[in-house]
Parts: C-alpha cells; sequence; structure tokens
C-alpha cells in the first residue's frame, strides 16, 4: 500500500518558521514551518501552500476553499469543521489531526494519506480521490456520497454508518474496517473486499434475513 502512495517532498531542517494569523486568496506559501498557533475567522480562496509543515495549529471558523496543498504536512492539527471544498490535494499527509465535520467536497486528493485522525462526519462527496490511504481513522458517518474512489485504503478503520451512495467500492477493501452499517447500494458493492463476519449488515440490502 505505502509503496503505491507517494511521501510529501519535504525536508522539513530546510523549512522557515513563519506565524500566519490571516491569509488572502491567492496567496502562496511555500518552504514554511507553521506551529503551536490558532487561525481563525479567514475566508480565502485558492491559497496554496508547498512543503509546508503545519505542527499543532487549531483552525477554526474558516473557508478555505479551492485550496491547493502539495507536499505539505499536518501534525496534531485540529481543522475541524473547515471548509476545504473543491481542494487539490497532491502528496500530503494528515497525522494524529482532527477533521470533524471538515468538508472536502468537489475536491480532488492524490497522493494522500490520513494517519490517527479523528475524521467523523468529515465530508468527500463527489471528490475524486486516487492513491489516498485512511489508516486507523475514525471515520463514522463520513460521506463519500457520488465519489470516485480509485485505489482507496481504509485499513483498521472505524467506518460505521459511512456514506458510499453513488460511489463504486470495486477493489475497496474494507474487511478490517469496524461498522455495524453503511449507507451503500447493493450494485456499488461488486467487487468489494468485506470480512465474513460483515456479511449480514449487507443482508437487508439482498432482502436476506439472517437467523
Amino acid at each position: 500500500m505505502k509503496n503505491k502512495i507517494e511521501s510529501p517532498k519535504i525536508s522539513i531542517p530546510l523549512l522557515e518558521p513563519q506565524d500566519v494569523y490571516s491569509l488572502e486568496s491567492r496567496e502562496e506559501i511555500c518552504n514554511k514551518s507553521i506551529e503551536d498557533l490558532t487561525i481563525d475567522n479567514q475566508e480565502a480562496n485558492r491559497v496554496s501552500f508547498d512543503k509546508v509543515l503545519f505542527k499543532n495549529v487549531v483552525i477554526t471558523e474558516s473557508a478555505l476553499r479551492e485550496i491547493e496543498l502539495t507536499d505539505t504536512i499536518f501534525e496534531k492539527c485540529d481543522l475541524s469543521n473547515i471548509d476545504f471544498s473543491g481542494s487539490f490535494i497532491h502528496r500530503t499527509e494528515f497525522r494524529d489531526c482532527k477533521l470533524i465535520g471538515t468538508d472536502f467536497s468537489n475536491s480532488r486528493l492524490q497522493n494522500v494519506s490520513f494517519l490517527n485522525c479523528l475524521g467523523d462526519y468529515s465530508v468527500f462527496r463527489f471528490s475524486k480521490c486516487k492513491h489516498v490511504s485512511f489508516e486507523e481513522c475514525s471515520l463514522i458517518s463520513i460521506d463519500f456520497y457520488n465519489s470516485n474512489l480509485q485505489t482507496v485504503y481504509f485499513p483498521h478503520c472505524n467506518i460505521d454508518q459511512a456514506m458510499f451512495t453513488g460511489s463504486k467500492l470495486k477493489g475497496i477493501d474494507l474487511s478490517s474496517c469496524s461498522f455495524d452499517g453503511l449507507n451503500v447500494e447493493i450494485e456499488d458493492l461488486d467487487g468489494c473486499m468485506i470480512s465474513a463476519h460483515h456479511a449480514a449488515s449487507f443482508a437487508g440490502l439482498m432482502g436476506l434475513i439472517v437467523k
């Protein structure tokens, strides 16, 4: 799995520390380390971050639509309820982050890793995800409605009540995930990999009664 997902091309020791408390539309921030601060009440479009480390950063009450993230790392950040819709995210890692209710709808994600993140109620609807990994994440009620999922991984995630309606799950391995039920159409499950004890969760979709 890790061989298929490119890591951020970033040299952390060479980054220049910078405090950022406000953002402007179309602003470009490159080769910076942004740590231990809070950014709040921001509304800016098409902000670009290239080779940036965010560490212990909290972003609140903000809309950063169509953001561009390349070779960027978020470590122990709280990005809950932020509007990142319409974004382009490439070679980026989210490590130990809070992403509760974060909106990534209509975004393109490629070579992106979410590691041990709390992403309950986050939104990825209408997004294109290619070479994306959610590893040991809590993704309760995550929303992938009508998304394009290519080589997307969910090892050891809690995806209870996740929304996959309209998203083809062929080749997606959910066998190590925990869930009591999913929101999905039976035709979307063709080629999806599940464990034996998950079978009862899908029986109702096929009109079966498990005794």
